[in-house]
């Protein structure tokens, strides 16, 4: 009964997000979030659902865009970290091409949503969410390729994310040679463990999935968590076996 009722309020919000959109043309997609902005004002919950949502579908297509390939296993990891109800895939698709066809640059739309995210802090933690997100979109053909690293970087740029934060993102999807678990936790080598520990402890709080749903993400964005955490997790064993053994 629940999930019934959940994936009705979900095809609502849908409903009335593109047909508010329905004859948006490929040059104002930037006006789709201020319509989130506006339509969903009352409602802060569902308007950061909802800005969530629509950051994913159209900064994954600009993504695609900037790469200038579209390979399966990016679309099907697209599917596995953002699902919707069936009845929805052809609005899905339609904010997808249209993001992918707008004439505005990834950089315009990257700013809008900063601008929507609601928080008090410069690194808001729902936009880390993104990023993530797009990272597990862009590795899922095996590699990321450097049009794809520039784009990924300047949206955390536009973010207002410091260059510390993305390269610790970084290291958790990036790791040709070995994983590095300092880096992994934004830690040096050189310090003590008991600041590595309370480092550790203050990121799994951060991160715990549970936190998602609270600042407005999709329950479905549970996978990056969870993958997110078994990185964290591994990085801090990882260096707590290396201590032991010195």
């Amino acid at each position: 009964m629940f999930q019934n009722s959940a994936t009705c309020f979900i095809s609502a919000v849908w409903d009335r997000l593109v047909g508010m959109v329905a004859e948006t043309t490929t040059s104002v997609l930037s006006g789709v979030v201020e319509a989130v902005r506006t339509l969903f004002e009352g409602d802060p919950e569902t308007r950061r659902q909802v800005a969530f949502s629509v950051a994913m579908i159209a900064l994954s297509a600009k993504m695609a865009k900037a790469d200038g390939i579209v390979t399966i296993s990016e679309v099907d990891a697209f599917k596995d970290i953002f699902r919707y109800p069936d009845d929805q895939a052809a609005n899905v698709a339609r904010l997808y091409n249209l993001a992918r066809q707008d004439v505005a640059g990834y950089e315009a739309y990257a700013e809008k949503m900063r601008a929507l995210c609601v928080s008090c802090e410069n690194d808001c933690p729902i936009l880390e969410d993104i990023i993530d997100g797009l990272f597990h979109i862009a590795k899922a053909d095996g590699v990321i390729h450097d049009k794809e690293m520039a784009f990924l970087s300047r949206v955390a740029e536009i973010f207002g994310m410091v260059e510390d934060r993305f390269e610790q993102i970084t290291a958790r999807h990036v790791h040709v040679s070995g994983r590095d678990p300092y880096k992994v936790l934004g830690v040096s080598p050189f310090d003590d463990f008991a600041v590595i520990r309370k480092r550790y402890r203050v990121l799994a709080s951060e991160h715990h999935p549970d936190r998602l749903v609270a600042r407005g993400v999709p329950q479905e964005f549970r996978r990056i968590a969870n993958d997110r955490m078994a990185a964290l997790n591994a990085a801090y064993e990882a260096i707590e076996k290396e201590r032991c053994a010195a």
